[in-house]
């Protein structure tokens, strides 16, 4: 008899010990990004294990370049423990697949930076989703860019603005949107701000667009102000103005993104004078955070969050800018 209670008050006290155990493992979620090799989502992902850190959660970094692969990640995230999940989509069309790949394996999803669509196209409101607000941050691109032209003493009857635009892209027209808002409103006339579909978002796309515009600027048009909706699009725009011998002194190109814009900022004279640089350590940080406390709470996260924190780099302090948050290599 005191033989059996000595095996069950050992298997008890085994059982405590697992138990303590189970319970002392961190929660774990998952941080799945697009382009893996972007100083952004290394940003983010380094971040979002900052919180993890802090808060006692471990952040599973996963690649998902493709939709096979993002499928594929999420049922390896289930397999290994995790909870839920935030997700940069390759494709955000696969909205639906994820959310219906997550339900099945009873994982939380949050998307961050580009948000699910639906079969029709159309946002997918109800999937918790942090991102940047679009027309916000081109308001200050254009109001970055009217400030560099007072500053410079620009006479508005010769300064003139030409704008890249995709509109088939919701979050690049409300960028552009907001830029010439912000131009307007700077006093610049309606009539000198000219807008340049574009028919690829590269740097050799913008330039055939903004050529298209320069041909149609009238002879007093001695300043040039150049935006776009990141920063490859005022790049093309850039060199267009070069091609067609405007001098650097008299154009202003600030572009949207800033990681892309480095190489540029290096160079001693340029038109493209800087770009807005969001916060993608934010991003990662305050969506992993959300994600935890979802799976841990049950606080959900709200549907959208609209980040507008962007800072103006330029020559004379990107490099500092970029090293704060980890982005200068």
């Amino acid at each position: 008899m005191k033989k059996a209670l000595r095996v069950l008050a050992t298997a008890v006290a085994l059982s405590g010990l697992s138990s303590f155990a189970l319970a002392a493992d961190p929660v774990k979620i998952g941080f799945l990004v697009k382009q893996a090799e972007e100083p952004w989502f290394q940003t983010e992902w380094a971040f979002a294990e900052k919180a993890g850190k802090e808060h006692g959660f471990t952040v599973i970094k996963i690649a998902v370049p493709d939709g096979e692969k993002t499928l594929s990640a999420i049922d390896s995230l289930a397999a290994n423990g995790a909870k839920g999940f935030v997700i940069c989509p390759p494709d955000v069309s696969l909205g639906p697949a994820i959310v219906a790949k997550a339900k099945v394996n009873d994982l939380k999803v949050m998307a961050v930076d580009d948000r699910f669509v639906d079969a029709k196209g159309k946002f997918m409101e109800d999937v918790p989703y942090l991102g940047m607000a679009a027309f916000e941050v081109g308001q200050k691109q254009g109001a970055a860019m009217a400030d560099e032209a007072k500053k410079r003493g620009w006479d508005w009857k010769e300064t003139y603005a030409v704008i890249t635009t995709y509109n088939e892209l919701d979050t690049g027209k409300k960028r552009t949107d907001g830029s010439i808002d912000s131009l307007k409103k700077a006093g610049i006339p309606a009539d000198h701000i000219l807008t340049a579909p574009l028919k690829t978002l590269d740097v050799p796309g913008s330039m055939d667009a903004t050529n298209s515009a320069l041909v149609k600027l009238p002879g007093a048009a001695k300043n040039l102000i150049i935006g776009g909706m990141n920063d490859n699009t005022v790049l093309g725009g850039v060199r267009a103005t070069e091609a067609a011998g405007f001098k650097a002194a008299n154009v202003i190109g600030i572009g949207i993104n800033g990681t892309d814009a480095i190489g540029e900022l290096k160079k001693p004279n340029s038109g493209f004078f800087g770009s807005m640089l969001p916060s993608p350590h934010i991003e990662g940080y305050n969506t992993a955070l959300a994600m935890y406390e979802w799976v841990t709470t049950g606080k959900e996260p709200a549907k959208y969050t609209a980040m507008d924190e962007v800072t103006l780099i330029t020559r004379a302090n990107f490099q500092e800018e970029l090293t704060k948050i980890g982005l200068w290599k």
